[in-house]
């Protein structure tokens, strides 16, 4: 039982066969590869060696055919590092070896350096150096450089792409297409696939290096071997020159073709497009997929094989060739037309309907930035916008009461590089122009002087500002400037605009989450009330016709107890709301007069007020001339409060407070309508302005 215990105990990982030999393969190889720069090695350990070289080149090779996109073959740069390290190492092993053993005839260093020698170039070693130079400038000049070239330009084009393909990930993520896992792995395609033709761009140097060094290996062996030869084992000079320079040929060759095909290879790696196609089948579904190209060529190649002195048999063989294969995808054309409007196929066969898939639903809020502003709203390039939209959709959830939707945030190409626009429900609500790397400088009314830059006003607030460099921000600041950067100015836009907009973005589904929220928060509040009492769309309403006059709706239990205690008297929307309005005075006076010493309002002048009471119980509306003077001194009126520095608050009866504020709110979104009854303070109360003077 003890053996067995420490048998269990020393027994090797059960996985081992299945994983743990690949992690040994990649220190093993380097080990080879240093182990065969320093020791001396065999004529057979160099055949099995460069046998294995060039196996391994046609499996890159055929590798890189078959993938169907780059990223399945995301090791090639690593790859092709150790192969080119493997065959330098093998070209200082087999030197070593032609030095020492040369002289004893071609098969000193192997079989396969002798078989390249002999076989593929005759035993000719001046046929061997020009094949040797062809094979390197094909290398070196044509497909590495290439290559090259191609992945230079294409981690170019992938690195500017970036910014566009992280927002297109984040629109999908916060359009619900794709989830969070989904969403963390194409980002990391993305940044893989840049990774991807950067490790290209520099791998493309080491067969460079190589062919180079090729060059050189091959003088050094010519050369040594001649003096080795001539000076120590007493050969004549033709004799040494051609052992040794057969055997350097055969070592070059054996050398540099396994080279080129990597090289192919890495050609083949870059150049291609990816798609759910690998390379061969690209090639031929592309390439021969017209008849009419078959035919055109089938003619201009009969045209030459009619040519006296050329090789008519053979060119007309061609031309024969080509007709019978354009004829042979013309008859797939035409079957496959048959297919696609055989009657047979019921569903083929009537046109296409439209579908629900084709209805697209617009985004509550949405912004659209022009090219010049992606690094503002990218967070993979430290754009700071999204994290500040973060903090704006948490600070107005803890101001007004509610959660606003999702920014849907998307480059706009049809933009102005530097403009924005932020849009309700498909429709702009609000635009501007910022500029990265700049700085807005605000006049907030008391700017002792002018500043140098581009003249332009405040998206938000419409006040005078200058957009400056960042040398003059200090400046700016010492002047009485308010200096804000750009994606600051967004956001301010933003955070203006929702509290503008609170009533529209607060729809029946948010609604509907909110008494969720509140359900499990307090279920007892919520118990009984919907739709028992009154109706979501009640509630709902009264809720949104809060918001509209910017009275936040956190209080939820203040709320939903006044709404229980008048539901059996009312149902009314708005007469609801005003009881709640009347419960909530004392927030909504804190919200307007928090840290004012004095209360100061406009008022309605006792004339005004007896003739608007007067319309009201008539239940008519307002006289144009009326109107019109009210309109006109209720500017004059904010003005005069806007001077004084305080909120413009009109502080009226209850009875008049919804007919005005309807009427008035419509021209002076500014302005707020108070009734008595809901100003709950100890305060001395000040009417500043009056209307109807």
């Amino acid at each position: 039982m003890m053996m067995n215990k420490l048998y269990a105990r020393l027994r090797l990982p059960t996985r081992w066969n299945e994983v743990d030999w690949q992690i040994l393969a990649g220190p093993i190889l380097i080990l080879l590869i240093l182990a065969m720069m320093v020791l001396p090695l065999p004529a057979i350990l160099l055949d099995l060696f460069f046998t294995f070289n060039i196996a391994l080149s046609i499996m890159v090779l055929l590798v890189a055919m078959f993938t169907r996109r780059t990223l399945e073959f995301a090791a090639f740069p690593t790859i092709l590092l150790f192969a080119t390290l493997l065959r330098l190492a093998l070209n200082i092993a087999s030197t070593r070896i032609i030095l020492l053993e040369g002289h004893t005839g071609g098969a000193a260093a192997g079989q396969v350096i002798e078989a390249f020698g002999h076989f593929l170039v005759g035993g000719n070693f001046a046929i061997g150096i020009v094949v040797f130079i062809i094979l390197i400038v094909i290398n070196f000049m044509v497909i590495t450089k290439g290559a090259g070239r191609i992945a230079e330009v294409g981690a170019r084009f992938v690195l500017d792409g970036m910014p566009g393909k992280q927002m297109a990930i984040d629109a999908d993520l916060n359009a619900g297409i794709i989830g969070e896992d989904q969403a963390k792995q194409r980002r990391q395609e993305v940044t893989q696939e840049a990774d991807f033709y950067g490790s290209m761009d520099g791998a493309s140097k080491f067969v460079r290096g190589d062919a180079i060094a090729g060059i050189i290996i091959m003088v050094i062996n010519v050369v040594g071997g001649l003096l080795v030869g001539v000076v120590q084992h007493g050969l004549s000079v033709s004799q040494a020159a051609e052992t040794y320079t057969l055997l350097t040929i055969g070592d070059g060759l054996v050398a540099q073709i396994p080279a080129l095909v990597i090289s192919t290879a890495a050609g083949v790696i870059v150049t291609r497009v990816s798609n759910d196609s690998n390379v061969s089948e690209q090639m031929v579904s592309q390439l021969f997929s017209r008849p009419q190209v078959m035919v055109l060529s089938a003619g201009v190649i009969g045209l030459l094989g009619l040519v006296p002195g050329m090789p008519n048999g053979i060119f007309l063989v061609f031309a024969a060739l080509l007709l019978g294969l354009a004829w042979w995808l013309k008859g797939n054309e035409a079957s496959v037309e048959t297919a696609t409007l055989s009657p047979t196929d019921p569903q083929q066969a009537q046109p296409i309907e439209a579908s629900w898939q084709d209805v697209v639903i617009e985004d509550a809020l949405a912004m659209e930035v022009g090219y010049r502003l992606i690094p503002l709203v990218d967070e993979a390039q430290q754009g700071e916008l999204p994290g500040r939209i973060r903090g704006i959709r948490k600070k107005f959830a803890t101001s007004m009461g509610f959660l606003p939707p999702g920014i849907f945030i998307s480059d706009n190409l049809s933009l102005a590089p530097a403009h924005y626009r932020i849009l309700l429900k498909g429709v702009t609500i609000g635009m501007g122009d910022v500029w990265p790397g700049r700085w807005l400088a605000i006049n907030p009314g008391s700017a002792r002087a002018d500043l140098p830059g581009e003249s332009t006003r405040d998206p938000a607030f419409g006040l005078p500002a200058v957009w400056i460099d960042g040398a003059l921000k200090e400046q700016a600041q010492t002047l009485g400037f308010t200096v804000v950067e750009a994606s600051t100015v967004i956001a301010t836009h933003l955070n203006h605009l929702l509290s503008q907009h609170a009533s529209e973005l607060f729809g029946r589904l948010e609604a509907q989450q909110l008494i969720d929220h509140v359900a499990k928060t307090l279920p007892a509040l919520t118990d009984g009330i919907i739709p028992d009492l009154l109706s979501l769309t009640t509630v709902h309403k009264v809720l949104q016709n809060l918001l509209r006059e910017q009275v936040s709706i956190r209080d939820m239990r203040t709320i939903l107890e006044t709404l229980t205690e008048h539901a059996s008297t009312t149902q009314n929307s708005l007469e609801l709301t005003s009881v709640v309005r009347v419960a909530l005075g004392r927030a909504i006076t804190q919200q307007w007069f928090q840290d004012d010493e004095m209360i100061q309002v406009i008022g309605l002048s006792p004339a005004l007020e007896g003739l608007l009471q007067q319309v009201m119980r008539n239940g008519g509306g307002l006289e144009p001339g009326l109107a019109e003077q009210l309109v006109s001194q209720a500017g004059e009126a904010i003005a005069h409060q806007e001077s004084l520095g305080v909120t413009p608050v009109l502080l009226v009866d209850s009875a008049l407070r919804l007919l005005l504020a309807r009427y008035l709110r419509r021209h002076y979104r500014q302005l707020v309508v108070m009734s008595t009854v809901e100003l709950v303070s100890e305060r001395p109360i000040r009417q500043t302005a009056t209307l109807g003077d």
